[in-house]
């Protein structure tokens, strides 16, 4: 009996993982990528014996597949989906294929949101690996899931989740789900229908049972909202800093209360190492998991007190001649940047720009208006920016590299003040991604 054969599509983090682990399983693997493979992948698929394309697909070699499993980056609308969906091939996200070969006994625990998702992930596991779980950390952030469960079977995943992830899922169940709020985001692969977006985002609760658990943020209209229309049969832990809650979190003045089955357990935010409404919220979400699994409440307090904000995400660089630079490259939607402008208490300037994907900017026109005083441009779609918020700031200029951005930012900006890369937009028009991007600000910023 011939072994199943897969075909993969992308070659990244997930495509690669997903290889190793289906050649792991005995398929027949062929992995196909449309554009150039990085060394580093190209050189674990050769080492491994798997068969690989890349600067473009070959149909006879992908639709002969028990089952393809497609890169989270690769929109439905692309020919090759189009083929594969056309002869009704069995297509799922990597996430879906991983599922099928974790222990019976594992628990997952799933974080999916438009912002947040890696710092809620990441203090997730903080708090599983300081009590001392045999836990990994994966999904869109780190190593794939599929590469987690190819390399060393754990008790415990703790994956954050896109909503690109969540369209290729159809058994895919995490124990503890965590929708962090919903904002437009990604609206460009989603028909430029936010109604779409806010379906993938629910999907994370799709296959849950009554012995599962569902936390939420509470605060979040649009999650609210489409509570009521959505069939929820876990165990709902709504979280809040606005209102008290009977089961899940809630502020008692600055007093974090959380309340599960299990344990009850309260924290001064003043206490969390990651400070903002935001970060509230994240913290919450963090300590209802870690609560429903019953790690111990100093484990919590004391991951939650030690933990520090993650690279590209609001971190403060260096001081130069009195000006504070801060790196938040991770912030590609407008609701990251409303975050990183709330938290601000000096005057801004602001490094903006980059890939356009259908962002709504009048959410951020008061918080522009009231800390903003330059705008720097940076990259391909400026005009919509120029539109938004050229009558709230006194200057904006446009820039094509981050070494011109950052020196125009040194010129304008003053000691006791702010330069914040916050790009509100995706970075591939003149990086490779946010991480590329976040780091090239930060050497450009060295070198000044």
């Amino acid at each position: 009996m011939m072994n199943k054969r897969v075909a993969i599509l992308g070659a990244g983090e997930s495509g690669v993982g997903a290889a190793l682990l289906a050649q792991q399983n005995k398929y027949d693997v062929f992995v196909s990528d449309y554009g150039s493979i990085k060394p580093n992948y190209k050189t674990e698929l050769t080492s491994a014996g798997i068969a690989f394309e890349e600067q473009g697909h070959t149909l006879s070699k992908i639709l002969n597949a028990d089952v393809v499993v497609k890169s989270p980056g690769i929109a439905d609308t692309t020919t090759i989906i189009k083929e594969v969906n056309a002869i009704n091939l069995n297509c799922i996200s990597e996430i879906e294929f991983a599922y099928q070969y974790v222990k019976d006994d594992a628990t997952i625990i799933g974080i999916t949101g438009s912002n947040g998702k890696t710092t809620t992930t990441s203090l997730i596991y903080s708090i599983l690996k300081n009590d001392g779980v045999d836990v990994a950390i994966g999904g869109n952030i780190g190593k794939s899931f599929a590469r987690q469960v190819a390399n060393k079977p754990s008790s415990f995943y703790v994956l954050e989740i896109s909503s690109f992830q969540l369209d290729g899922i159809q058994n895919f169940k995490p124990n503890i789900a965590i929708l962090l709020n919903i904002t437009p985001d990604h609206l460009d692969r989603y028909d430029y229908k936010f109604e779409n977006y806010i379906l993938s985002k629910f999907k994370i609760i799709k296959n849950q049972t009554e012995a599962d658990s569902f936390i939420y943020c509470a605060d979040d209209e649009v999650i609210a909202q489409h509570l009521n229309s959505v069939n929820v049969v876990s165990e709902k832990y709504p979280f809040s800093i606005k209102s008290n809650i009977e089961q899940g979190a809630y502020l008692n003045e600055n007093e974090m209360l959380i309340k599960t089955k299990k344990n009850q357990f309260n924290m001064s935010i003043y206490e969390l190492g990651l400070q903002g409404k935001h970060n509230v919220h994240n913290s919450m979400a963090a300590g209802i998991a870690g609560s429903i699994l019953n790690i111990r409440k100093d484990s919590i307090r004391d991951s939650m007190h030690d933990f520090t904000n993650l690279e590209h995400r609001l971190e403060k660089v260096i001081k130069v001649a009195g000006v504070q630079y801060i790196n938040d490259s991770k912030a590609t939607n407008v609701n990251s940047t409303w975050y990183a402008l709330e938290t601000m208490e000096e005057p801004v300037i602001w490094i903006v720009g980059g890939i356009d994907k259908g962002n709504d900017y009048t959410v951020l026109e008061d918080l522009v208006a009231r800390k903003v005083k330059y705008i720097v441009c940076l990259g391909e779609d400026v005009i919509k920016i120029h539109k938004a918020f050229g009558k709230h700031v006194d200057m904006m200029v446009n820039t094509n590299t981050m070494q011109e951005a950052v020196g125009t930012a040194h010129q304008l900006a003053k000691k006791g003040e702010v330069v914040l890369l916050s790009p509100t937009c995706a970075s591939f028009d003149l990086f490779e991604n946010y991480e590329d991007r976040g780091l090239q600000f930060k050497e450009s910023v060295r070198n000044l």
